[in-house]
């Protein structure tokens, strides 16, 4: 579900040389926006009744579930039961509606084989991250997976992208996040890191395009251009 029309440029490269790359996972790596959607309208239908435009959820994609039912209640019970209902669904449906986006597992792989160090930075727990990579048969293709349950601020806070740098040992200079939402650019921008806008994911470069990403990435296989 694109914002706007497609963008139609591959990549905008910049200076220097990347050795640490650092991977959102929903809207980047795995094709899940379907299944994020079915759970939230689940959600709100069983808990409020009214099913909410899809555009509502999309607005915080990328940001944790209980900052996303905040926006609803200020009850940390109704807020912990919400999370708990979208987690049943969103489980008993993950396997069938997710998959990787086309050429993004061929094209993590050959970063790991040319010597890059690569990272996970999701607004998932990391229960949910393994299932997904799992699914996307990349489960053991990231050094360090940093997930909602590891941070104490999340995205759009440089914490998410700090830490995992901390745990890689990897400078800030020589390191690009790579991710298809809003929260993941200014993420990445505010830890002092390179940003890469992917435009294969729910959002393109309208949406994006006033946060100036570093690197415009219109298919996976573009990766390949910063490596």
């Amino acid at each position: 579900m694109k914002r706007t029309v497609a963008a139609t440029a591959a990549v905008t490269l910049a200076s220097g040389v990347l050795s640490t790359f650092l991977f959102d996972l929903d809207g980047t790596l795995i094709d899940s926006i379907e299944l994020i959607l079915r759970s939230y309208r689940h959600t709100m239908r069983a808990h409020r009744g009214l099913e909410p435009p899809d555009e509502v959820w999309m607005q915080g994609l990328g940001t944790p579930l209980w900052v996303q039912f905040h926006h609803w209640t200020e009850d940390p019970a109704e807020i912990e039961a919400m999370v708990a209902t979208y987690r049943a669904y969103n489980l008993e449906h993950h396997d069938e509606l997710v998959r990787p986006y086309e050429g993004v597992v061929a094209a993590v792989r050959d970063l790991r084989k040319n010597g890059k160090t690569l990272g996970l930075v999701t607004s998932k727990i990391r229960e949910g991250a393994l299932r997904g990579l799992q699914v996307a048969g990349l489960e053991d293709g990231f050094e360090v997976i940093v997930g909602a349950d590891d941070v104490t601020h999340p995205k759009p806070h440089p914490e998410p992208v700090l830490k995992a740098l901390e745990r890689l040992g990897a400078p800030a200079a020589d390191t690009v996040f790579i991710g298809d939402s809003r929260h993941d650019i200014e993420c990445g921008r505010a830890a002092g890191v390179k940003t890469a806008a992917v435009l294969w994911g729910p959002f393109d470069r309208t949406y994006l395009a006033d946060l100036v990403p570093d690197y415009w990435l219109e298919r996976p296989e573009d990766l390949a251009t910063l490596a």
